[in-house]
């Protein structure tokens, strides 16, 4: 049966009251807060240099145990201070893990649970200001705050940069430098880059990260008598890999080199950040103020290569370790003890409490994150219960899915059926030998856990049944013949319908795609329509069905199943042209969804701009997917919603294709 519980809190109730609770309380004491006299430099809260390194994997550095890849400066901060081995990402992929970094909370409460797309896709997602995010919290204290590189916290590549939503100026950023104006799409690392058009070069054949490292100097630099919080968001060394030709051919003619998991080119772009950290270290040095800065450096997910998180399971876009145990490095003269290895669990979620922490505020209970500074000061040990993460999407061979870590235990569950693992973290990093069956009562534990945490976040809609949605507004047998029902002909040929004994069937032997739109239009954007599917053609290459909602032949929202292979998936066809742009890969699904057996229903669950899958094989509903449509089409709004309708279809080249019925009922 499908993990996934009801809830009647609603994900907006919940970040209103987060934050709420989080700008509460923030202000420095009132004797800061009145402008006292100012302190001397020691004695003022600390700069914070925050360096992530895109897609690194957990083997990647030589502090870590990589002998191919050369990073004498990070391995230095390193042997200088302390290095993680329990470290996680938010996420195991990027942008939630950056709505998580900014703002201290899980990325499902901050509504930014997968990566973002570029501005053709169906979404119209971004880290909404609404949020209190970092430069929020900090400006009582007296921070300057800074974004140098990487955001990918908005969908939007149009416009005025600092109009356009969840853009880091709207989040109280002070200087943002080197962002991305267009979508990223595969990275591009040498001037001129084409997602930052505007920007030009400071010396000739510039390189990206070098570039990075240039204005990392000159901000430290300009802001060196004041406090300040500057992420340093390396684009590198996200694929597509492109490195310094004389670096690049330094690593081919290494011995092993091209042998997984060393990559010369991923070598090359490493060195290239090394350099930046060990030019930042510098700066802070000369300018005296290393023992008044905190340097961190980590990854926003595991490496994409599952060789390069070895010897952890797994690599970006999973659950398991490899796809989201990261490294993490923390250097500060004279406060963080030199050459120390600490295994205190924490997240990227820490982040923001820890700097309010270090800066005299007060975090606790305004965040999901903890304040990890009594573990960076040598001042105590900080001790944590559980930690979760959510990732409810396809991303390569990864399906939706969940985890909790609780002490030494973790349980990577299914979203689809909720099967579980349970895994020994100390004695088996890699995950290999699943403890559910010796460990019964633990495992039933961390579910619970699990459950709650899915459930307290509201993320999914509740599965398609009379006692979620109570109110009937469709209820159609087909008993009576298609008077209420209008029939739309998507292609140009279009073969009769037909109703008898309480099937309405279409058989052809040329291509044929028909939509039967009701006469009733959603009464709200939290609904249920169930297609009680009939009999398949087995024939040809289009046998399919539909269920959903249409407004005509060109304007509709449909979830598909096509027997032929099995497959799920969902169509959103906007005035005549299909919108497909940043599509999840969900022929994952093939061949893992039947609707041929006697009381198989597909069920298109709407909330809002977001419609999710659910199917019931006969064993009661599992969920599949959810789609966003909230950049093409927002069925929220009522106006839009009366324009649509109820609707089935189906698809065939050949033999017959029968539909049951179809109810709607609505919350």
């Amino acid at each position: 049966m499908n993990v996934l519980d009801p809830t009647t809190v609603s994900r907006r109730g919940f970040l209103g009251g987060v934050a709420g609770a989080a700008l509460a309380g923030l202000a420095p004491d009132p004797a800061i807060a009145a402008g006292p006299p100012e302190p001397a430099p020691r004695h003022r809260p600390p700069n914070v240099v925050f360096i992530s390194i895109d897609d690194l994997g957990w083997d990647e550095l030589g502090s870590y145990g990589n002998t191919f890849n050369e990073t004498p400066r990070i391995d230095r901060l390193a042997r200088e201070g302390i290095r993680f081995t329990s470290a996680y990402a938010a996420a195991p992929v990027c942008s939630p893990t950056r709505a998580a970094l900014v703002t201290g909370l899980y990325p499902v409460h901050t509504g930014i649970t997968d990566f973002l797309r570029g501005e053709p896709a169906a979404s119209d997602k971004y880290l909404s200001p609404d949020i209190p995010t970092l430069p929020d919290v900090l400006r009582p204290f007296g921070y300057t705050t800074g974004l140098i590189g990487k955001w990918h916290l908005t969908e939007t590549y149009s416009g005025p940069y600092d109009e356009r939503p969840g853009n880091p100026y709207a989040h109280g950023f002070d200087e943002v430098i080197a962002s991305e104006q267009k979508y990223i799409a595969d990275g591009d690392y040498f001037h001129p880059y084409f997602f930052m058009p505007d920007l030009p070069a400071r010396e000739p054949g510039e390189h990206l990260t070098d570039r990075l490292a240039a204005e990392a100097v000159d901000f430290i630099t300009r802001h060196r008598h004041e406090p300040f919080f500057l992420h340093l968001s390396n684009y590198a060394v996200h694929t597509a890999l492109d490195g310094k030709p004389d670096l690049v051919a330094k690593y081919r003619a290494k011995p092993g080199a091209g042998q997984a998991p060393n990559r010369p080119v991923l070598a090359a772009m490493l060195e290239s950040v090394d350099q930046q950290v060990g030019q930042i270290a510098d700066t802070l040095a000369d300018l005296g103020l290393d023992r008044d800065t905190l340097l961190l450096i980590t990854s926003d997910n595991g490496g994409p290569y599952d060789d390069a998180n070895q010897p952890l399971r797994g690599g970006k876009g999973d659950l398991y370790e490899g796809g989201i145990r990261v490294p993490l490095i923390a250097y500060w003269p004279g406060t963080v003890g030199r050459g120390q290895e600490n295994a205190t669990p924490t997240s990227t979620i820490d982040m923001l409490p820890t700097v309010l922490d270090l800066a005299g505020g007060n975090p606790d209970g305004r965040f999901d994150g903890t304040s990890i500074a009594p573990v960076l000061t040598g001042t105590g040990t900080v001790e944590r219960e559980t930690l979760f993460w959510v990732y409810p999407h396809f991303i390569g061979r990864t399906h939706p899915h969940a985890a909790v870590r609780s002490g030494q235990f973790k349980l990577v569950q299914y979203l689809r059926d909720g099967r579980s693992e349970l895994y020994h973290l100390i004695r088996d990093p890699a995950e290999t030998t699943d403890l559910s069956d010796r460990y019964p009562q633990k495992a039933r534990q961390l579910r619970g856990l699990l459950q709650a945490h899915i459930a307290e976040s509201d993320l999914f809609p509740a599965p398609p049944t009379p006692e979620h949605y109570p109110t009937a507004e469709l209820e159609e047998p087909f008993d009576s013949g298609l008077e209420r029902w209008s029939v739309l002909p998507v292609t140009a040929y279009a073969a009769p319908a037909v109703v008898s004994g309480g099937r309405v069937a279409v058989t052809t032997n040329r291509m044929t795609h028909l939509i039967f739109r009701s006469d009733v239009a959603p009464g709200s954007d939290r609904a249920a329509v169930v297609l009680d599917t009939g009999t398949f053609a087995e024939a040809g290459t289009q046998d399919t069905v539909f269920v959903g909602l249409a407004k005509d032949a060109g304007n509709y929202l449909l979830f598909r199943y096509h027997n032929g292979l099995h497959r799920a998936g969902w169509d959103l066809r906007v005035n005549g042209t299909l919108v497909t742009a940043g599509v999840e890969p969900l022929d994952n699904l093939d061949g893992t969804v039947d609707l041929t057996g006697p009381n198989a229903r597909y069920a298109f669950v709407l909330r809002g701009h977001v419609a999710t899958a659910y199917v019931d094989q006969g064993d009661g509903w599992e969920f599949l997917f959810t789609a966003d449509t909230g950049g093409a089409i927002d069925f929220s709004d009522p106006a839009v919603r009366a324009q649509y309708r109820y609707a089935a279809s189906v698809r065939l080249d050949s033999g017959t294709i029968t539909l049951d019925g179809l109810t709607a009922r609505r919350a």
